[in-house]
């Protein structure tokens, strides 16, 4: 709080519409537990295909969904990426 304060402001993307201020505080900070764990199964999924496009069969269960990649899976990462 303190460093949205004085800092920077920082937009609280858990709730910014205030739809949870007739929450009990337990609540909302149950439900702020589970959208912190489906970030993370996000964040596993897309880490999962990431795999199995890099390496053909290592993720089993993506066979015979994921395409294989033949480009560098890190070019927007590298320092001369550029879109245009």
């Amino acid at each position: 709080q303190l460093f949205r304060d004085n800092v920077h402001f920082v937009l609280d993307l858990y709730d910014p519409f205030g739809f949870s201020k007739k929450m009990s505080e337990e609540k909302k900070a149950e439900r702020l537990v589970m959208e912190v764990n489906n970030g993370r199964l996000a964040m596993l999924g897309i880490f999962g295909f990431l795999s199995a496009d890099t390496i053909p069969g290592s993720v089993p269960l993506l066979k015979s969904i994921a395409i294989p990649y033949d480009g560098s899976v890190m070019a927007p990462f590298a320092p001369d990426f550029h879109i245009f």
